[in-house]
């Protein structure tokens, strides 16, 4: 079944407008869409008008988190019209606040080794939505001081790199308990971002029951031997395996399309998850 339930447009740290990111999804020939825009879902209705009936689309969104001091991301899918759902978009637009103070600081901390860059242009240009790292790593690579935003994340950003500066994102218990009184489900997304295999076990053991039933097993870039863990971490703890691309266009040259192909059984289990 082709599917796509973590990809990004202009509303996060994508480079296309929503509308264009469904339009290469239906495309590609996607029956399950969801938008996973980092603590935003201003891009839902774009995409549900874009897609014909016959694709299933979620109103979702990729929350940002934190646990033990890293950041965890957390893909909430099916947010229900109704006082969750508007609680949770008046938090997260403080939370975008919040990131726009954040990203200042971060900007702050290059000048002081020698990279300028200005704040304010990156934030005009992102139009009031979610400004995050990504967007200081564009900034670089067009300054030249890096070549790619992986360097820009290995020498600046990256968690406790020179220029990272905590964020003050909700707590993954926090996190879930604001998105399930959306009406979310709630998947882990790229497990292997923790970087041990023990700390994402952890974090299910201390969370499944307040609702993180999914983790992002089938992650666009993982081969086999990637998914094997976190496959046999779901079957181990009873999770739900979903999967997505984490399309952004041109940030992430290296994932060309949003849309992946989930085996029938992943798909289905998926599929009875949301119902």
């Amino acid at each position: 079944m082709k599917s796509e339930l973590h990809c990004h447009s202009t509303c996060s740290d994508g480079s296309l407008a929503p509308a264009e990111v469904a339009a290469r999804a239906g495309r590609y020939g996607v029956e399950l869409f969801c938008l996973t825009d980092h603590d935003s879902v201003n891009g839902y209705a774009a995409t549900r008008a874009l897609l014909p009936s016959s694709v299933r689309v979620l109103k979702g969104l990729e929350l940002s988190t934190v646990e033990h001091g890293k950041t965890v991301h957390l893909l909430c899918y099916g947010l229900d019209d109704g006082e969750g759902c508007t609680a949770l978009e008046a938090k997260l637009a403080e939370l975008r606040a919040q990131r726009g103070d954040r990203l200042r600081q971060i900007v702050d901390r290059l000048r002081t080794m020698g990279v300028i860059l200005d704040a304010d242009l990156i934030l005009e240009a992102r139009h009031g939505e979610t400004p995050g790292r990504p967007h200081v790593a564009q900034a670089l690579v067009e300054a030249g001081a890096v070549r790619t935003f992986q360097e820009a994340f290995e020498r600046y950003l990256g968690d406790d790199k020179p220029a990272y500066v905590p964020t003050q994102s909700l707590s993954v218990g926090d996190g879930l308990a604001w998105a399930r009184a959306a009406g979310a489900k709630v998947s882990l997304a790229h497990p292997h971002t923790l970087n041990n295999f023990g700390r994402v076990k952890a974090l299910f053991r201390q969370h499944r029951d307040a609702g993180l039933e999914g983790i992002e097993g089938w992650y666009g870039k993982y081969g086999p031997a990637q998914r094997e863990p976190w496959l046999r971490l779901a079957k181990d703890l009873d999770l739900v395996v979903t999967g997505g691309s984490d399309f952004h266009g041109a940030p992430v040259p290296t994932v060309v399309r949003p849309g992946i192909d989930l085996p029938d059984a992943v798909a289905q289990s998926v599929l009875q998850w949301l119902a």
